[in-house]
C-alpha cells in the first residue's frame, strides 16, 4: 500500500455520471477535490490534491479491498460493504472490521426478500416450505446477505439443524448439496427467475418496489436499508498521515453535503429597521446562536443561511417579508460548502 497518500475507492457507474442522480463528481468538486478522468471511466486523478489517489472500481469490490488494506477509504453502498464482510465470514472464516464514517445522502435502496404474489405471511410461508422441502433454492445479486438472512430465519423457525448446509453457486449449476439452501448468484433479472419458477424465492435491491408488480411478485420481508456512504478500515488510525488526510477529506465532503439546497441571504437594514428584522429572524429560527451582522454608521448588513427547499418557509416568502420589514439590497448566493466545525466528524 502507498504510505504517502490516501487511496480512495471511487465507484464507477451512476454515482459518477454528472447527468444522473448521484453526481459524485460535482460533490467532490464543491468539496475542493476536482477530478480528471473520473467522468470518462478513469483513470481518475485529483487535479489539485495529488496526495489523494483515486482507485477506480466497482462498489461491489471495495469491501474486500478495504478488508485486505488495498485501499484506505471507499465510496460504496452500505449493502455491498455488508455483502463482502459476510463473504469473508462464510467463505474464508475471517472477520473484517470496517467503519461507516460518512453518509453521502445518495443511492437510497432497500434490500428485500421477494416471492410470488400469492405468498401469505413470510414466516408462515417459509415454515411450510422448509417442512416440505429439505433443499430450497434462492437467487440474489447479494448471496451472502441472503444466506445470513436465511440462517437467522431458519433457526428462529426451528429448522437450524435440518437446513444447516448451504452452497453459493452460479445460476443454475447443479446443486452441490442435497439439503439446506442453494443460493444462485445472479447478475440481475432476479424477478424473472422467480416468476419462471426457477427458484423458490429471492433477494432483491429495490427503491420503490413497484417494478415487482409487473412480475406478479411482492416483498415479504425487508433485510436492511442502504445508501451510499464512505467506509474506512479502522487500521488507518494507526497511520497518522493517512488518518489526518482521511479526516480532511471527510470534513470537506461533509461541508459539500451539508450545503446542498442551502443559500446565504445578504441584506442591508437602516438602523430603525434592525430590531424588527432581528425579531423576524429569531421567530423563524433563521440563525443558530445569533445572526451574522456587520454594523455601520447608518446601516447594518445581515447574512443568514436558509434551506432553499423548505416548504414551511419558502425562500421567496422570506425575501418578500424581509423587504416588507425594511431590508434592502437582498442578495441570494447558493452555497457550495458549509462546515459547522470539526466536531461533525465521528472518525
Amino acid at each position: 500500500m502507498n504510505n504517502d497518500g490516501l487511496i480512495i475507492g471511487l465507484p464507477a457507474g451512476s454515482l459518477a455520471d454528472p447527468n444522473r442522480g448521484g453526481n459524485l463528481i460535482n460533490l467532490l468538486k464543491n468539496a475542493g477535490f476536482p477530478t480528471r478522468g473520473y467522468d470518462k471511466g478513469g483513470p481518475s486523478v485529483f487535479t489539485v490534491t495529488p496526495f489523494l489517489m483515486g482507485w477506480d472500481g466497482r462498489p461491489q469490490e471495495f469491501g474486500s479491498q478495504l478488508g485486505i488494506g488495498g485501499i484506505d477509504i471507499a465510496i460504496a453502498g452500505d449493502d455491498w460493504i455488508r455483502e463482502r464482510t459476510l463473504e469473508f465470514k462464510y467463505e474464508y472464516d475471517q472477520d473484517i472490521e470496517l467503519m461507516r464514517v460518512l453518509s453521502l445522502n445518495r443511492g437510497a435502496v432497500r434490500i428485500v426478500i421477494i416471492a410470488n404474489d400469492d405468498v401469505p405471511d413470510c414466516d408462515e410461508w417459509l415454515k411450510d416450505l422448509l417442512s416440505k422441502k429439505k433443499l430450497v433454492t434462492m437467487v440474489s445479486e447479494m448471496p451472502y446477505i441472503a444466506l445470513d438472512w436465511f440462517e437467522r430465519k431458519a433457526a428462529a423457525l426451528g429448522f437450524k439443524d435440518s437446513h444447516s448446509l448451504y452452497s453459493v453457486q452460479k445460476f443454475q449449476t447443479p446443486p452441490r448439496i442435497d439439503s439446506g439452501i442453494v443460493i444462485y448468484e445472479s447478475w440481475g433479472k432476479t424477478e424473472a427467475k422467480i416468476k419462471n419458477g426457477a427458484v423458490d424465492f429471492g433477494l432483491e435491491i429495490v427503491q420503490t418496489g413497484s417494478a415487482l408488480k409487473n412480475y406478479g411478485l411482492k416483498i415479504i420481508d425487508q433485510i436492511m436499508s442502504s445508501e451510499t456512504s464512505i467506509w474506512a478500515n479502522p487500521a488507518i488510525k494507526n497511520n497518522p498521515v493517512k488518518y489526518d488526510l482521511a479526516r480532511m477529506f471527510l470534513l470537506n465532503l461533509y461541508g459539500s453535503i451539508f450545503a446542498e439546497n442551502k443559500v446565504l441571504i445578504f441584506f442591508n437594514a437602516h438602523k430603525e429597521a434592525v430590531s424588527r428584522l432581528m425579531n423576524y429572524l429569531k421567530e423563524n429560527a433563521l440563525f443558530a446562536d445569533e445572526p451574522t451582522v456587520n454594523e455601520g454608521v447608518n446601516f447594518t448588513e445581515f447574512s443568514v443561511q436558509l434551506a432553499s427547499d423548505r416548504v414551511d418557509l419558502p425562500l421567496a416568502k422570506v425575501r418578500y417579508e424581509l423587504a416588507k420589514l425594511g431590508a434592502t439590497g437582498i442578495e441570494t448566493i447558493p452555497l457550495e460548502s458549509s462546515i459547522p466545525g470539526l466536531g461533525v466528524l465521528e472518525f
